[in-house]
């Protein structure tokens, strides 16, 4: 366990050093392939207590997916069978999704449940 951020620094430039060894990464008898993944199990930990990454909101979600699969608001309200009016409402935050959209919306765009719902 880190307990300071001096630490968290040291082992940080630690796994940077064996990072820059490809055989730490590849050869799973290097006493060094187990040092790396130990102190990067550490730093994952480290950085989950004190740097959480947030959920995404449900319209920054919905904003990826479009990105990701060349969808158009036009495109989206078709797939999931609502209006551009309605999707625009989601995007800009001014509606949430009725029960059985939100769950299209999780199914047909692989968003998880928590993020479409906001929990």
């Amino acid at each position: 366990m880190i307990k300071s951020e001096k630490e968290y620094q040291a082992i940080l430039n630690r796994v940077e050093e064996l990072l820059s060894n490809p055989d730490n990464i590849e050869n799973s008898d290097s006493k060094s392939y187990i040092e790396l993944n130990l102190l990067s199990d550490l730093v994952a930990d480290y950085e989950e207590k004190y740097f959480p990454i947030p959920n995404p909101t449900l319209s920054e979600a919905i904003r990826l997916r479009m990105q990701e699969r060349g969808l158009t608001q036009k495109s989206l309200s078709e797939y999931l069978g609502v209006s551009t009016s309605r999707i625009s409402e989601y995007l800009n935050g001014k509606s949430e999704p009725t029960l059985k959209i939100a769950r299209e919306i999780s199914r047909k765009l692989d968003i998880e449940a928590s993020i479409v719902l906001g929990v």
